[in-house]
């Protein structure tokens, strides 16, 4: 299938004039890009539809709400084009380029001309894991990895695998969702994947499935192209307004996934990230949507985690009673904090795990 990437909102036959008219000043500050792949499975007589609400720019976007770098990724930031937060994963931002730029992205910083995170030249993130014994795993991200040519993306993951303690190579991906024949039309891709992803070291594809309808014919089947080739994929997205922010819609979710052979891993509280305000729902929301989807799935749909990617750590959202709300470290970047629980005061109003601070009851080690 021949694909045509979108980069104009004029270009989308869906809108109306009226509403490219009222999107355009969003994509002033905020880049658009898709494909016809991807805007063929919006419904676009439907207002509210859900692949809509994760590719076409909103008008809230424009509320001043968030902050660019949500995270702090700035702080672990240890060389161009390399991020080493925990001990033993560092991140490789290998293009700035995506196969379509989620409106509720995090790192929408890196689509911001001038901004020179993403980097071609990756020797100085490979000297630095070289030199770094306890990092055994590596996520490639950006951007997105599969946005690059096999041949490039072949110099990436060989470069790592000499490196001798790197066991497991992570390739942080959506096009399977975005524009699935990227693997499906490339054997050489496939070829590639296969070479490098070993009994004893695998590749792992992480992908980004945020709705069911998502999940189309060709999209399983290049998931099942890549389990093929000896890739092991994990899901993880995050709990979006509009989108898959009820317990039915996440359910179903988690229920194809597993169907699929796709582990469900995190669902992230969405950052509070420049222009991410119509998008985000708040905490203790969230925790009540997951909590109660999880209840109509199998065990194996029940593995996804909740949790905040802070500054500090990932930090699971486990539980609420009464008027408190408990979390727990699932990775810290200070190790004193590993598997520490923290209890809040109830605050519906919270969306980041920083509006409760000031209202700590106890931190427990």
């Amino acid at each position: 299938m021949n694909h045509r990437y979108i980069t104009k909102i004029e270009q989308v036959p869906g809108l109306s004039r009226k509403d490219r008219d009222a999107i355009q000043q969003i994509t002033n500050q905020f880049r658009f890009r898709a494909n016809d792949y991807y805007l063929s499975l919006i419904d676009f007589a439907d207002s509210n539809d859900p692949i809509a609400r994760i590719i076409i720019p909103d008008s809230t976007e424009l509320d001043g709400w968030g902050a660019t770098d949500a995270s702090q990724e700035n702080l672990y930031t240890k060389a161009p084009g390399i991020q080493h937060k925990y001990l033993s994963t560092a991140v490789l931002l290998v293009t700035d380029i995506c196969g379509g730029f989620c409106r509720f992205c995090f790192r929408k910083r890196i689509f911001i001309d001038g901004n020179e995170e993403a980097v071609r030249d990756i020797s100085p993130g490979i000297e630095y894991i070289k030199k770094h014994p306890k990092i055994t795993n590596v996520l490639l991200s950006g951007g997105d990895p599969l946005m690059l040519s096999t041949e490039r993306l072949e110099n990436i993951i060989r470069q790592i695998r000499e490196i001798d303690h790197v066991k497991i190579i992570r390739i942080g991906t959506k096009l399977p969702a975005f524009y699935p024949h990227r693997i499906i039309n490339d054997p050489s891709l496939l070829d590639v994947l296969k070479k490098y992803s070993t009994r004893e070291t695998k590749i792992y594809a992480m992908v980004h499935f945020n709705h069911p309808r998502e999940l189309t014919e060709q999209a399983l089947t290049a998931v099942n192209l890549l389990h093929d080739a000896g890739v092991i994929t994990a899901n993880q997205t995050p709990l979006i307004k509009g989108v898959n922010d009820d317990p039915d819609t996440l359910a179903e979710l988690f229920r194809r996934l597993s169907f699929a052979g796709i582990t469900p891993y995190y669902v992230f509280q969405c950052r509070p990230t420049a222009g991410n305000h119509g998008y985000t729902v708040p905490v203790e929301r969230t925790f009540e949507v997951f909590k109660e989807a999880k209840r109509f799935v199998s065990g194996l749909a029940k593995r996804a985690k909740l949790v905040i990617s802070h500054a500090t750590g990932k930090i699971e959202i486990i539980g609420k009673k009464d008027d408190h709300v408990f979390f727990k470290y699932h990775q810290a970047v200070d190790q004193k904090d590993a598997s520490r629980i923290l209890i809040f005061r109830s605050n519906p109003d919270a969306y980041w795990l920083d509006d409760y601070a000031e209202q700590a009851v106890s931190r427990h080690g």
